[in-house]
């Protein structure tokens, strides 16, 4: 082990892990975008985006859940400007809800539809990078 790897807080260990899980669950989101078009426009069948679809939904809400559990951390550690908070709060749940919204209704609504709520999830999740940057 390096002997700076000691010098880790438990704060700063957190904040890697936070940023780590929001970068896969956002990255995930951009690749899942492209990936889907691609698929589509090769001639893919329903059954196969669905299974592309399901993986990074395995993936997805995972990271989100890390990323919100270790946003709980710190904010119950080391606390959080209220106004910055809120905000970011506030564009998760909504990032959230929207997502299990699109996961629960997908099967009934049309590709066009699926494309402006994942596009609309994707901006969300931008958004919250954005909110980030500013609160540190």
């Amino acid at each position: 082990m390096a002997p700076y790897a000691a010098e880790v807080t438990a704060f700063e260990l957190s904040k890697w892990i936070h940023l780590l899980a929001a970068a896969v669950w956002t990255g995930g989101l951009i690749t899942l975008a492209v990936l889907v078009v691609a698929l589509r426009n090769a001639g893919a069948e329903r059954s196969q985006l669905q299974a592309a679809a399901r993986a990074f939904g395995y993936l997805s809400w995972t990271a989100l859940g890390v990323a919100v559990a270790t946003g709980l951390y710190q904010l119950s550690t080391y606390g959080w400007p209220w106004s910055r908070l809120t905000l970011k709060l506030t564009l998760v749940g909504i990032s959230a809800a929207l997502a299990l919204f699109h996961q629960v209704t997908a099967r009934r609504t049309s590709p066009a539809m699926r494309g402006v709520i994942q596009g609309v999830i994707l901006v969300l999740a931008i958004a919250i990078f954005g909110a980030a940057v500013v609160a540190f």
